[in-house]
């Protein structure tokens, strides 16, 4: 099979779908790789390391999407991208259709077959690829939001961990899976004191035996949230519906209960993000400020620590990069349902509960269309 990886498009995106070692893998077992020229170049990866692991260099995006069986990616397809994307062609990347309904129109369109990263699951029902980029995101999340405290960055003037004589910042966590169990190991390395917010009781028992009294739990259904986010200098946002859109926790008017110039992180922004006053921001611009309150709302945070990021990202993708290239995608999907929860368009259908409830469209059964290619 031939598989193309383009250059990220999307501003201040510069992680690249495949490492030179993941394109030797690909190539030791009989498949063509395409790498856009100098597509891997802002992660740290230069053209003679995949034409060494044996990959071919295409001279633009355009000749990758021309010629690639499956095009394998970090974000979703810009408009640019969608519109080259021919019927069949198979895209691997992450989506977040839910909260995207102009290119969920244009995937529909272009009768491409497109698995989406955060919805893949596994046999404790986790999210493996979206895992190690909300790990990623997590630590990141505190890191921006104690930058963002900063004065100068129009923020309180509050050191997380305070110093002596002065008390340390109030972290709230909404959200205590990947992404919160990863702000939490920063923030609390940091010596914040650290809330963190979740449903599950059991998790929050997870967690306790993980940092101990360095967090203190929260159970959502116990707790006054209103409160919590009045006395936080820092909320993070990392609430998951897996392919959904994501619950606004964080309403407009509990912003005026915050205080002037606390931080808001939306990790969840890709989904739509989880506090109501939420908009997607880039690396460019990351921050604007409502009701005196920060927001950091950054929609493809790991792209600025590219390098990292595209290690923990590949090591991941790749496995079931194989199995399409080895299976074809119809045999791939059809004896893997865990992958198969991928699957969110498929030939002009919505195969993904939550996209097709999200955005109004009929849901087609992945296997039935699958079953029909």
């Amino acid at each position: 099979m031939r598989i193309g990886v383009p250059k990220e498009i999307k501003p201040q995106e510069n992680r690249i779908g495949l490492t030179p070692d993941s394109v030797k893998i690909l190539v030791s077992e009989g498949h063509e790789v395409l790498i856009e020229n100098n597509g891997g170049f802002e992660a740290g990866f230069e053209n003679d390391q995949y034409i060494k692991a044996g990959a071919k260099i295409a001279k633009s995006g355009s000749d990758i999407f021309n010629d690639a069986d499956i095009i394998v990616k970090v974000k979703e397809p810009q408009k640019v991208e969608v519109d080259m994307i021919r019927e069949n062609q198979i895209v691997y990347t992450y989506l977040h259709l839910a909260a995207a309904k102009e290119l969920t129109e244009g995937l529909i369109k272009s009768k491409s077959i497109n698995i989406a990263y955060e919805t893949v699951t596994d046999d404790n029902g986790r999210l493996p690829l979206l895992a190690p980029m909300s790990a990623v995101a997590g630590r990141m999340s505190v890191q921006a939001g104690a930058h963002c405290l900063e004065k100068n960055q129009k923020g309180r003037g509050v050191l997380l961990g305070g110093a002596p004589g002065g008390e340390p910042a109030n972290v709230l966590i909404l959200g205590g899976g990947v992404v919160g169990e990863n702000a939490a190991i920063i923030a609390t390395g940091m010596r914040a004191k650290v809330h963190v917010v979740d449903k599950s009781e059991e998790r929050l028992k997870q967690l306790v035996k993980m940092f101990g009294d360095k967090i203190i739990p929260e159970q959502s259904d116990k707790i006054d949230l209103n409160k919590l986010v009045a006395e936080a200098d820092l909320v993070v946002g990392g609430v998951l519906i897996p392919g959904a859109e994501a619950p606004k926790l964080v309403t407009r008017d509990m912003l005026k209960l915050m205080k002037r110039g606390s931080v808001i992180v939306d990790v969840a922004i890709d989904q739509g993000g989880c506090v109501e006053t939420s908009k997607p921001t880039t690396h460019g611009d990351p921050t604007y400020i409502v009701n005196d309150v920060v927001h950091y709302c950054v929609a493809n945070m790991p792209g600025a620590c590219a390098r990292t990021a595209t290690f923990a990202l590949t090591n991941s993708v790749l496995p079931y990069a194989l199995h399409i290239a080895e299976l074809g995608v119809q045999k791939a999907l059809l004896d893997d349902p865990l992958f198969r929860e991928g699957l969110n368009i498929c030939h002009g259908k919505v195969t993904n509960e939550h996209v097709a409830h999200d955005l109004n469209y009929d849901f087609h059964s992945p296997e039935e269309v699958l079953k029909a290619l």
